[in-house]
């Protein structure tokens, strides 16, 4: 991948609603056909999924990442396509993640005190601020939780 630092780099992110139940193995194709067609792109990011909702996080050149955002925004797997964040970035958050995904188990167990266990708070038409910060907290989360090294 190279690292198209210092060009015109995006970063969206978007949530939408699964149209039907996903399976796993439905999961593991889809993200198997979006590796192959976002390392062509040049386009990394992260894919989270839960309770039938999207999270998703794609970088790398602006042109690129607009336009595969209206071809998801288009696909019928998926519905209530809504962009939280659209920034330039200096830096890619993923860059060695041609699409690093992780589905969110619910989980019975209790969860610290400011622990974050639902974007919930996206759906209501979040301020800029409130979707930052949670876009911060994924990003976190996500390297966390893969072995990545925090950026810092």
């Amino acid at each position: 991948m190279s690292s198209t630092v210092g060009s015109d780099l995006l970063s969206l992110v978007y949530t939408s609603t699964a149209s039907q139940p996903f399976r796993e193995t439905a999961l593991s194709h889809l993200l198997a056909q979006c590796r192959v067609l976002n390392a062509a792109r040049e386009v990394t990011g992260m894919l989270l999924f839960r309770d039938a909702r999207f999270i998703q996080v794609l970088e790398g050149p602006a042109a690129a990442v607009r336009a595969l955002a209206e071809t998801i925004r288009r696909d019928p797997r998926h519905h209530d396509m809504r962009v939280l964040v659209e920034e330039p970035i200096a830096v890619r958050r993923f860059a060695d993640w041609t699409m690093g995904y992780r589905t969110l188990a619910d989980g019975a167990s209790s969860a610290p005190e400011g622990f974050r266990d639902s974007f919930a708070d996206l759906d209501a038409g979040a301020e800029r601020s409130t979707a930052l910060r949670a876009l911060a907290e994924l990003t976190l989360w996500f390297r966390v939780r893969s072995g990545l090294p925090s950026a810092g």
